[in-house]
């Protein structure tokens, strides 16, 4: 029998007109920084904020150099252009991933080389990546699953094994740790995203980390993010003139961002423990459907320290992933399937690859479905989702 929470929304007087899938939190310390910050007269990249929130993350995550960015695409930009990526250097990630681990590749002339993932955790297969090292590799950029560590130690050991480098796609992962490190200083370069949709947010913005003592690694790493120029060093007096000295853009972020950002970083374990509340909330309520076979919960690895940033359910078939989806969103919930496997993708054939290439990316990603997970998600809130789970799932054991 399904264990069945009636009428909560109705028994208890609330309107549950709509419960998004993410609400930023944001509280009274993000504005005061944000004017503190125009009061200063350094808006633009590398203000007041910009270095406050740098050194945290130096401090805090144990890493050489933290730089912020426009976003953990243009991390993953410049990490590419400090590799010297170029036309027939491949490089193997994930087909499961949002398109910028891709595009990073690709923009130097570069060719993506998709790898399977694990049924666990949904992170890259390292017996995958082995198979798919040829003369041509240069590097791995594994991707963290919803603040779930990849096999980092079986990774770093092809890496050093075959000469390669590694670069984390951590946007899912700060505050995250594999076997006590955070998520991003494991490899040799990390990025992370401070998107809206993040744990930590400034509504666009991410951070590339250098994790290697390599003083040339981080000046260049700064003339990337200059535009190409040595004006990092202008200001710390070290140069009389910046000119033009490399390959670069404009990957600084406005301080009022980083102003913002540095208000949610020092919320970083309150914000932390909320998301850790809900997360087990659902994990508890929904754990009869698991036992029941009607669907599966996210896995987190004994090696593994989760930032709790997703909340998903696997469940049997995409078509009863779809029901579930569309039953939920006619009660306002909005439950979202995630990536669309690259390999499957019109720019994923331009490589050659077909479906069926990627048989667990492909089984998977087609059942998944993404439950509403923000720090501000309320028990009734979150009672009124499960009930509306549990609705669903009781007519598809009726039907099935």
């Amino acid at each position: 029998m399904l264990h069945i929470i009636f009428g909560v929304g109705e028994k208890r007087g609330v309107n549950m007109k709509r419960i998004p899938f993410n609400k930023p939190s944001i509280s009274e310390k993000e504005i005061r920084y944000i004017i503190d910050s125009i009061k200063k007269f350094h808006i633009s990249g590398d203000g007041y904020y910009s270095k406050k929130v740098q050194l945290f993350l130096e401090q805090t995550i144990h890493t050489y150099k933290a730089l912020l960015t426009t976003s953990c695409s243009s991390a993953l930009d410049m990490s590419a252009i400090l590799l010297d990526l170029k036309e027939g250097d491949e490089v193997i990630l994930p087909s499961y991933t949002f398109v910028s681990t891709a595009n990073a590749v690709v923009l130097r002339g570069a060719t993506p080389v998709f790898a399977d993932i694990q049924e666990d955790t949904l992170n890259i297969d390292p017996e995958d990546i082995k198979r798919k090292i040829t003369s041509k590799t240069k590097a791995i950029f594994p991707v963290h699953y919803a603040g779930i560590g990849c096999d980092m130690d079986a990774i770093m050991k092809i890496a050093l094994e075959q000469d390669l480098k590694v670069v984390e796609d951590a946007a899912q992962g700060v505050n995250a740790k594999y076997r006590e490190k955070y998520l991003g200083t494991i490899g040799h370069i990390g990025c992370y995203s401070f998107h809206e949709t993040k744990n930590y947010s400034c509504g666009e913005g991410g951070a590339i980390l250098i994790n290697e003592d390599d003083q040339s690694l981080i000046e260049r790493a700064e003339v990337i993010r200059e535009k190409g120029t040595n004006r990092s060093k202008f200001y710390r007096g070290e140069v009389d003139k910046y000119t033009w000295v490399d390959v670069g853009s404009s990957y600084l972020p406005s301080d009022i961002l980083a102003a913002f950002l540095y208000a949610q970083l020092e919320k970083i374990d309150e914000i932390n423990e909320k998301r850790k509340t809900v997360y087990e909330y659902y994990h508890k309520n929904l754990k009869e459907f698991e036992q029941m076979g009607l669907l599966r919960l996210p896995v987190i690895p004994e090696e593994c320290e989760s930032n709790y940033h997703m909340f998903y359910l696997i469940l049997n078939s995409p078509q009863e992933r779809d029901y579930l989806m569309y039953k939920l969103k006619e009660k306002g919930i909005s439950a979202v399937f995630h990536y669309i496997p690259l390999h499957t993708s019109p720019m994923g054939k331009r490589y050659g690859y077909m479906a069926g290439d990627l048989p667990v990316t492909e089984n998977l990603s087609y059942r998944l479905l993404r439950l509403p997970m923000y720090p501000g998600l309320t028990r009734l809130e979150q009672d009124y989702i499960i009930e509306a789970i549990n609705s669903a799932m009781q007519q598809l054991v009726i039907a099935g």
